[in-house]
């Protein structure tokens, strides 16, 4: 299995309360296979809000065989993060996701 960073581009057509934030990314860190703290050990941003946007993008580490299972894991990843803090497709659609880094088995 190969290790994939994917970033996934979306919008917040609602707010996103402080309390939402911190357990948006207190859901993200589950997706760490390796169980290193993603984030904190790798150094990586799960999410960035841009301001004066409603943009936002999720970064997430996958373990997936190729390109297009990790992209699908981690859209399935950060909908089910999404959904835990009361956010719909509808409410923070997602756009299309990209590898944005590549770690060896």
């Amino acid at each position: 299995m190969t290790i994939y960073v994917v970033t996934l581009p979306g919008t917040l057509l609602t707010e996103l309360t402080p309390e939402a934030r911190t357990e948006l990314t207190r859901a993200l860190r589950g997706s760490d296979p390796r169980e290193t703290d993603l984030g904190v050990a790798e150094d990586l941003d799960l999410l960035t809000l841009y301001p004066e946007s409603s943009a936002f993008s999720l970064r997430l580490e996958v373990e997936a065989a190729d390109t297009a299972t990790a992209e699908a894991r981690a859209r399935d990843l950060a909908m089910a993060a999404l959904r835990s803090v009361g956010l719909t497709a509808e409410a923070a659609p997602l756009g299309d996701p990209v590898i944005t880094g590549i770690a060896g088995p």
